[in-house]
């Protein structure tokens, strides 16, 4: 059998050769480029015009999956193609890599959050909320300035509301305004870029310590590796033809289908979204157990498989003592919103998880600073995504840029490094988060903690005692990137790396290769987002009536926020300190706890997860943690292993019929508005 990246025969052996070590053909870069020109016209008719799948937002996300689904389909025939027309495995990863980071760039965590948190100060300014008052410290390469590219981005341009722009692209490109665009949004993908690379080199210091000390199981990973025909197997569809893998995606398949049915017709019996078992429970105290509902998550369950039972122990019981603390509280007299401040427990938990990966890799970091410093020539990183030396000088230079374009924009340097260090740390969480427990949700991180918890912990005067209300303006301007996601691209650049080594794919290029995938991914985003504004108008799309979608709401609040405290600054929170600090000392107890005792149950980062988000994931954990433990006890490893295409079927069932399917019929039919598809 001939080894994945070597050639066994053909007239240019050397040419396919380095082709294949490399993993990167003009085929795969043309490729990529035109899946990702399809995937923005889908993305932008399904889930910005319409509302019926955030394909953006799965985990990996759809367009990526549906292009390593299609294309490894047709691998048997593409190998048959002329030379100059072959695209092999390693090609068909690529794709799928890119399109995981591109498409990421037009979810709702990135520019569907960024551009209204550009505008909305100028565009809802009122007398009543004051917000002309910080108009003023915006710098005009941050954002347009003109009243009317503003108004007519939120209600539609003129020429698109009097139809004298004609129809089609060409008149969608003509309604947009680039000019004034052009310079605030190649500084913030400046920006985004000096976070993606500073994201790279730190994910670089710690890939090795995760991939070949710990030997991390990545979950997520090892799907896509399945689908694209396993790591030593002759025939690149095995997968596809595993009868477990075709009775998991029926099912996946008929869940979806019955609740797409429901959609046209009420009448036909279908599980729905999720069963409330909150529902149960009328009487005071057993009331504030709710929200408790099982979210039908097919792909929660058939990732959940594969993650290690004491993570999905510990989210279900962690979640359930969570809900019964809120009991307990009102049943002793108390009843306090917010209780028990589950998502600042899990910014303290992120606090002392981060620390602990730290201390747990000080000796491996210690290399890679001293091979950085040119005294440890014995370490060899000729095969690590960037060179040592790249790698700390790609994360000074990543956080010297964010530092330098915030403290331009007018944001204290103190502030920027107290927040930009949180974001970091946290994707370096999340990026575990997803190596070890292959976390099927991008929203698993404390997501608005890192911002709020800084005016939780001090109170906002501080921020404009020592910075002015520039500082406190920028902080908010910046609310995307900590209210989105663009954090949990550190995961997908580790499990690129992971799939790179299994495909035998170079590192190096893989890496350069997601940060062109951001740039060009940024780009498209531009294009759609606006073309969509300037069209439709801001304010109808993404579920919106005339005050914007949720994405707008949230700046609006952001603001609203901002324009109080000069109407009286906020004080600390105490309570939400608290929760904060009870997160980490529950961590760091945890933590403690399984370093003495070698089988303790419950695992910190389950906990981290589940106060993070979990809802939507413990009653799939709970059910998939049940099933896994009797398979193991009665057929043990071998039946367990046996029965890995069935849960992995489930996965890729639901990502074609509520992904692929669904996210194609919800452009051409309106019934999106019935039933919408959350993967995030």
């Amino acid at each position: 059998m001939a080894v994945e990246g070597q050639t066994t025969h053909g007239p240019n052996e050397q040419q396919q050769q380095a082709e294949e070590l490399y993993g990167l053909s003009w085929r795969a870069i043309l490729l990529s480029l035109v899946l990702l020109a399809v995937s923005l016209v889908w993305m932008k008719h399904a889930g910005l015009v319409g509302h019926g799948a955030q394909l953006g937002e799965s985990v990996p996300v759809v367009p990526a999956v549906g292009a390593l689904l299609v294309l490894t389909l047709l691998l048997p025939l593409l190998r048959k193609l002329p030379t100059w027309l072959r695209l092999d495995r390693a090609g068909v990863l690529m794709v799928y890599a890119f399109l995981c980071i591109a498409v990421s760039m037009s979810s709702v965590g990135v520019a569907r959050l960024m551009f209204p948190s550009m505008t909305a100060l100028y565009y809802f300014e009122s007398p009543e909320n004051n917000f002309a008052e910080f108009q003023q410290y915006m710098p005009d390469w941050v954002t347009p300035k003109d009243p009317e590219v503003i108004r007519e981005m939120y209600e539609a341009s003129d020429a698109a509301l009097m139809g004298t722009a004609g129809t089609g692209w060409r008149a969608e490109w003509a309604a947009v305004p680039w000019q004034p665009w052009l310079m605030p949004l190649v500084m913030w993908t400046l920006f985004l870029l000096a976070a993606f690379i500073a994201m790279l080199s730190l994910m670089t210091m710690f890939r090795r310590q995760w991939v070949e000390r710990e030997r991390l199981t990545f979950p997520i990973v090892h799907l896509v590796m399945e689908m694209a025909g396993g790591r030593d197997t002759e025939t690149i569809l095995s997968f596809f033809k595993s009868g477990a893998m075709w009775i998991g995606f029926g099912l996946a398949a008929a869940y979806n289908v019955m609740n797409i049915l429901n959609a046209w017709n009420p009448a036909i019996p279908a599980m729905g979204r999720q069963e409330d078992l909150g529902a149960l429970f009328t009487e005071r105290p057993w009331s504030a157990i709710r929200p408790l509902a099982i979210a039908w998550r097919p792909e929660n369950f058939g990732l959940g498989y594969l993650v290690p039972t004491d993570i999905t122990l510990s989210v279900w019981v962690f979640y359930l003592l969570l809900r019964l603390v809120n009991v307990f509280q009102v049943a002793i007299g108390y009843d306090i919103g917010g209780f028990p401040f589950a998502q600042e427990q899990s910014f303290g938990s992120y606090l002392a998880i981060g620390g602990f990966l730290v201390v747990v890799s000080r000796e491996h970091l210690g290399h890679v600073f001293r091979k950085a410093m040119g005294s440890l020539e014995s370490l060899d990183d000729s095969n690590e995504p960037l060179s040592y030396r790249q790698a700390v000088i790609g994360l000074v230079v990543g956080f010297g840029g964010m530092l330098l374009w915030a403290s331009a924009a007018g944001m204290a340097v103190w502030t920027a490094a107290i927040f930009f260090g949180l974001f970091l740390l946290f994707a370096l969480v999340y990026a575990r988060a997803r190596a070890e427990a292959g976390a099927a949700m991008v929203w698993l991180f404390p997501f608005y903690q890192h911002k709020r918890m800084m005016i939780y912990i001090t109170g906002s005067e501080i921020y404009q005692r020592f910075g002015g209300w520039s500082n406190l303006t920028i902080f908010s301007l910046l609310m995307f990137m900590s209210r989105g996601f663009f954090q949990s691209m550190m995961a997908y650049q580790i499990e690129s790396t992971k799939i790179a080594e299994e495909a035998r794919i170079r590192q190096r290029v893989m890496s350069w290769w997601l940060v062109a995938a951001l740039v060009v991914g940024l780009a498209g985003a531009y294009v759609i987002h606006l073309q969509a504004y300037y069209t439709h108008g801001a304010n109808i799309l993404e579920g919106g009536t005339t005050q914007g979608g949720y994405r707008t709401q949230l700046a609006v609040q952001e603001y609203e926020g901002l324009a109080s405290y000069a109407r009286g600054h906020s004080a600390p929170d105490r309570p939400r300190t608290v929760a904060g600090g009870v997160g980490l000392l529950v961590t760091v107890a945890l933590i403690i706890a399984r370093s003495i005792f070698l089988r303790f149950p419950l695992h910190p980062l389950g906990y981290a997860m589940v106060t993070a988000y979990g809802s939507p994931l413990w009653g799939p954990f709970f059910i998939v943690w049940l099933i896994k433990t009797l398979i193991l006890r009665i057929g043990g490893m071998g039946m367990y292993r046996r029965l890995i295409p069935f849960f992995l079927g489930i996965v890729v069932g639901h990502f074609f019929t509520a992904g692929l399917v669904w996210g194609w019929l919800s452009i051409i039919n309106e019934m999106y508005r019935r039933y919408v598809v959350h993967f995030g």
